[in-house]
């Protein structure tokens, strides 16, 4: 896998099989916002997701607040969305059913 950019035709693609991820505005990041019952399961997702992200060496920005973890990807290096973004939603994706 390689933190090359994507162009946005790549992204639109990867997107389609991504539920509820979008392309921000500016086309250099995708988002998504995951809400939990409560704070201790958006916690413990978020605990999930420090750990596949510090393997892959890719971080996400991140906030949460109470139930509501709000997600936005992309590669800094990159300068936009890379494979890495992808993949990493992807895996949060699993992680919530």
């Amino acid at each position: 896998m390689t933190r090359e950019k994507l162009g946005e035709e790549a992204i639109i693609a990867a997107l389609t099989g991504l539920e509820s991820w979008s392309l921000a505005a500016d086309g250099a990041s995708i988002n998504r916002t995951f809400t939990f019952r409560n704070f201790s399961e958006a916690f413990a997702f978020m605990t999930r997701v420090a750990l596949a992200a510090e393997k892959m060496d890719h971080h996400p920005d991140w906030s949460n607040v109470y139930k509501t973890v709000d997600v936005t990807l992309n590669t800094h290096d990159a300068g936009g969305v890379t494979a890495f973004d992808i993949e990493l939603a992807k895996i949060m994706n699993r992680f919530v059913g």
